[in-house]
């Protein structure tokens, strides 16, 4: 029997920060919509550009990894599943609404175009978990090891704890506050 797929691959710009809340059973959601633009030339040689918004649902670590690392206007690719949700609204009128619920984000700025100095992480990355850039350090051999962490050549040591994160979670309160 064949598989179906449902997979979606889009880079864009964040039209505004993310916001994360968390469940009930205390799983971490963040929402952030992105513009993907398209330019063309008509048969007149006249350029056009076209803009489509995509609501972005991450989950979990990638979406607490989301919250604390993009900012409006931080380019980005995005792959996932497309998902329509329909809803009744106060009104009794059905809703619907598609969205991408992402399985992997890839920030596509460089620091200097997010306007943060290139070795120096910016108060919105201020988390005590990151994630991998590099490999992570190696440890010295069981036989050998003093406790101390080996770290390859040039490597800085790790800052101490930092501050938390720029925007919060809240918790989900009613089934009015849930974003599906």
């Amino acid at each position: 029997m064949a598989k179906d797929l449902n997979k979606v691959q889009l880079t864009g710009h964040l039209g505004a920060d993310p916001e994360m809340r968390y469940t009930a059973q205390g799983s971490a959601v963040t929402t952030f919509r992105v513009a993907s633009n398209r330019t063309w030339k008509d048969r007149d040689g006249g350029t056009h550009e076209d803009t489509e918004w995509f609501r972005i649902v991450a989950w979990d670590k990638l979406g607490e990894i989301c919250n604390t690392y993009l900012t409006k206007g931080t380019r980005v690719y995005v792959e996932g599943r497309l998902q329509t949700r329909k809803w009744t609204d106060r009104d009794g009128q059905d809703r619907y609404t598609t969205e991408v619920v992402a399985q992997d984000m890839i920030i596509l700025s460089s620091r200097s175009e997010r306007g943060l100095a290139p070795d120096v992480l910016p108060e919105s990355e201020e988390s005590e978990e990151a994630p991998p850039v590099a490999s992570p350090p190696r440890r010295a051999p069981a036989a050998a090891s003093s406790g101390a962490v080996e770290r390859p050549s040039g490597a800085a040591p790790r800052s101490p704890a930092r501050a938390p994160a720029r925007n919060q979670p809240q918790p989900i309160e009613s089934d009015d506050d849930i974003p599906f």
